[in-house]
């Protein structure tokens, strides 16, 4: 704008110029044809104006536009995860693969996995369906070689790993947490702890290789205020927490970033059983100040937030996203 305006200023004299220069002709005229003279000068100058208007607003507008078009294809290509890698695992269902999803769109070659290979099929059939940039595999957490597999299958396709984003867990029986069977407490803690702590050490070496890593441990509203059926769980997710921040310390002056990400009660498969039932559902949301289950894609957005430059001054901690749930250890 401020160039059309200089061009405005520019023609501006050289308009005067003309019209002192017919006022001053060298034939002295008498004043029926000064008027008419003066008239036709107006009018010609009145048309050159609107002329020059129209001129002008129609570059105007066609600058603005080609502005506003440059400006949206800009937005269109500033995705903050452009070039980053990510794997995410237990990633075809659920927050998983919400999470998978958001992290895609937002510019990241994502690597899914699941326990079962038909489950990444069709995730990954769905993800491509909407053009994005995904890769997946079989991968049970708890298994060292498909763990192996998972991070030496990621860098032979895409030649980095920048985010890993831990989300697989298990809760094979309920009850209290002094109630829990052994086994199953084994089985929680192998699953929820365990093989997030192994996940990351085992990504620890592609992920000092490039700048800005990341890690995001899923944990649960239940580590804060352990769930009265889920005893063993909330315990598992409480540790969780203690991870993020003892490896947040240790990989900081690296500048690898490990943050949490806590939901509350988000309406997926897993928590079916607390709005399937009118009665829980009820009991559920008496305790959600925001009076709704939360979603999938509302975890995912945290997530994104947490892998991106936007949070890179942000390590040890742990986002509750729980719709106001009290949340303190």
């Amino acid at each position: 704008m401020l160039h059309i305006g200089k061009q405005l200023a520019n023609r501006a004299p050289k308009l005067n110029l003309t019209a002192a220069s017919v006022l001053s002709g060298g034939k002295v005229q008498n004043s029926s044809q000064n008027a008419t003279s003066i008239r036709n000068l107006n009018q010609h100058n009145s048309n050159n104006n609107n002329s020059n208007k129209l001129v002008n607003h129609n570059l105007c507008h066609k600058r603005l536009s080609s502005g506003s078009a440059s400006q949206s294809t800009n937005v269109n290509r500033m995705k903050r995860l452009a070039g980053k890698v990510a794997v995410v695992t237990a990633s075809t269902d659920g927050i998983g693969f919400a999470i998978a999803k958001r992290l895609a769109e937002d510019g990241a070659a994502v690597v899914i996995s699941s326990r079962k290979q038909k489950n990444v099929d069709n995730a990954l059939a769905e993800l491509r369906k909407l053009n994005l940039n995904v890769h997946g595999l079989k991968c049970h957490v708890s298994e060292a070689q498909d763990r192996k597999q998972l991070f030496e299958e990621t860098i032979s396709k895409y030649g980095k790993l920048n985010i890993l984003v831990s989300n697989a867990a298990t809760n094979p029986a309920v009850g209290g947490v002094l109630e829990c069977d052994e086994k199953v407490w084994d089985k929680i803690f192998d699953v929820n702890v365990k093989s997030s702590y192994l996940l990351a050490k085992e990504a620890l070496p592609y992920l000092r290789q490039e700048k800005g890593s990341s890690i995001v441990f899923v944990s649960s509203i239940a580590g804060y205020d352990a769930f009265e059926l889920l005893g063993a769980y909330s315990v598992s997710k409480t540790a969780l927490i203690g991870l993020t921040k003892a490896a947040a310390k240790d990989l900081a002056p690296e500048g690898i970033r490990v943050n949490c990400l806590a939901p509350g009660i988000i309406r997926t498969k897993f928590s079916k059983a607390l709005y399937e039932n009118e009665a829980a559902n009820e009991a559920a949301l008496s305790k959600i100040p925001m009076g709704r289950l939360g979603t999938s894609e509302e975890m995912a957005g945290v997530v994104s937030f947490l892998v991106s430059e936007d949070a890179g001054y942000i390590t040890g901690e742990s986002v509750v996203a729980s719709g106001g749930m009290s949340a303190r250890l």
